[in-house]
């Protein structure tokens, strides 16, 4: 490795890409195109970083095996800052392996960490828990290690584990402040910053009430009925019922709620769960249905009454019951909360992210397009989509795919 490649990748190490780019911007040679490429990366110019990644990939020799693994981890690690998922985990897996072979520790736990991130962001946390616990920390460097923790953290947040994640948190901005990365240090503050804001809303007939992760979790914890519309489900503590995949259930479920102790009237049930306003008898039969199928499945948790004006909800053993609103409303909250981490999404990565079809996505999208709520750039398959930081509170709970708390 000559001086300026070597004065290229210290520059980097330290968070300083302009200062890389100065001793590399004028060479063509692949580890010059790699250092390249890692910086624009840095500079938020992803397209361009991969492209030069790539190039440099191409021009290592089949004896640079460890070069070109290298090159493949900065590349799936920029695809993952442009949210794009749609290459092969196995071609990161295999770099990993190689590295592994080769004796490259750090670099082989870095494409496992962005495998694990990865793993988070399309919400498959049971997968992503298990490969992070693969990874010793003890020998990372310090800017490694504290995206480790930061992962970790991440978990602890999704399964409300929040003493865990304040752990997690703390050991991760001691990391970041030995690793002395700007970048790295405003994404843990930032990270922090989730136990601090409301994630929910308790609803209840006199108001509503605000409340932190650690105050929900409190909530789960108790013995109350709880209806989370967050998560849309019912639960008792680790017992829990969902209706995730059953809107209209969990519509009727929250209405009750929202009315408990008194009891819900028909006509308010039937507009909430079918959209209508002008009621008929096909309506009230239908109700009934829908009923009968909701007490069927709370059956375990809760008793469904019918009363004079409607129907009531009664939890097992005479439980409070307690009704957890998403921070924001809406049928798209998940969406945006996806959205809302400032970075450019592709349809086909939000649908992937959300375990939808492209086309809800993409119509989900209009609608949110129409009210202002997002934008898109570029065209085509270029296009992606872009939504304002949702300031104030944590989108944690709106996130796919997050884990039974307990």
């Amino acid at each position: 490795m000559d001086s300026l490649i070597a004065a290229s990748a210290r520059a980097l190490a330290g968070g300083d890409a302009l200062g890389a780019l100065k001793r590399v911007a004028l060479r063509e040679d692949p580890p010059a195109l790699a250092l390249r490429g890692i910086a624009m990366a840095q500079l938020g110019e992803h397209a361009r970083a991969r492209e030069l990644l790539r190039r440099a990939a191409r021009g290592f020799g089949a004896h640079e095996e460890v070069a070109r693994a290298r090159c493949v981890v900065a590349d799936a690690e920029v695809a993952l800052a442009m949210r794009d998922f749609a290459g092969a985990p196995r071609a990161l897996a295999q770099a990993a392996a190689t590295l592994d072979v080769q004796g490259d520790a750090a670099n082989a736990a870095q494409a496992r960490l962005v495998g694990v991130r990865r793993l988070v962001l399309l919400g498959r946390l049971d997968d992503a828990a298990a490969a992070l616990a693969g990874i010793d920390l003890r020998p990372l460097h310090p800017s490694l290690a504290a995206v480790a923790e930061l992962a970790g953290a991440e978990l602890a947040l999704r399964s409300l584990q929040t003493a865990v994640a304040r752990a997690a948190m703390e050991r991760a901005s001691a990391l970041a402040q030995r690793a002395g990365v700007p970048a790295l240090q405003a994404e843990v503050t930032e990270a922090a910053l989730a136990l601090q804001r409301p994630a929910a809303r308790r609803i209840r007939a006199d108001g509503e009430q605000r409340l932190r992760l650690e105050e929900v979790a409190e909530v789960l914890a108790s013995d109350a009925l709880v209806v989370d519309a967050c998560r849309r489900r019912v639960s008792i503590r680790a017992h829990a019922c969902d209706l995730a995949r059953r809107p209209v259930l969990f519509t009727l479920a929250a209405a009750l709620a929202r009315a408990w102790p008194a009891d819900a009237e028909r006509d308010t049930l039937i507009a909430e769960a079918f959209r209508t306003r002008h009621p008929d008898e096909t309506h009230r039969a239908r109700l009934r249905v829908e009923i009968g199928r909701l007490r069927a499945l709370l059956r375990p948790l809760a008793r469904i009454e019918a009363t004079a004006r409607g129907f009531s909800l009664r939890a097992a053993a005479g439980r409070e019951v307690v009704l957890l609103a998403p921070p924001i409303a809406g049928d798209q909250a998940s969406l945006l909360a996806l959205l809302s981490d400032g970075e450019a999404w592709s349809t086909s990565a939000l649908a992937l992210a959300l375990g939808a079809s492209q086309r809800t996505v993409q119509r989900a999208l209009a609608e949110l397009e129409a009210a202002g709520r997002v934008r898109s750039v570029g065209k085509a398959r270029a296009q992606r989509w872009l939504s304002p930081p949702l300031a104030g509170f944590t989108t944690i709970l709106l996130l796919p795919a997050a884990l039974s708390p307990g």
